[in-house]
């Protein structure tokens, strides 16, 4: 707590921006008075999945032309207890793919919610979508030439 205001925060990746990340942020902005997002960077991604499609520097900038959160820092570690002592805040949202891997911050105080995407879009989910569409209009488009055809010009 700041001058008795609760500070929320909540992070992620949020690669491909979509209508889950949109609902959980708002969600997180209707839990306090101040919203402070993390977006973690592409080395800390690395660290933990493949690579983001859109680089850090664009999703960081997404997340702060959205209107709930005040305050959108980089993410460089997964581990929050430090980010508790500096930032101060009460609240931490995360997805609920997460539940369970963020309670240690319970014994610092912290009400720690997850929360629940539900069915419906998610990055990987989209990443998988796209690459399948790319394969299936790629075999379509070499099903129009034969073998034989010499497409050089």
């Amino acid at each position: 707590m700041i001058a008795n205001k609760t500070v929320v925060y909540t992070s992620g990746t949020f690669d491909m921006l979509h209508y889950n990340h949109l609902k959980m942020i708002e969600y997180a902005r209707a839990l306090g008075d101040i919203l402070i997002v993390g977006v973690n960077t592409d080395e800390l991604v690395a660290s933990y999945k493949s690579q983001p499609i859109i680089p850090f520097e664009e999703r960081i900038a997404l997340m702060k032309a959205l209107k709930y959160p005040d305050i959108v820092i980089p993410q460089h570690s997964l581990d929050h207890r430090d980010k508790v002592k500096k930032l101060n805040f009460d609240v931490f949202v995360v997805g609920d793919d997460w539940t369970g891997k963020f309670d240690y911050l319970k014994e610092q105080g912290v009400s720690v919610v997850y929360f629940p995407y539900g069915k419906g879009i998610s990055s990987s989910g989209l990443r998988k979508r796209i690459y399948a569409d790319y394969e299936k209009m790629k075999a379509k488009a070499d099903s129009h030439f034969s073998s034989d055809t010499d497409l050089s010009i």
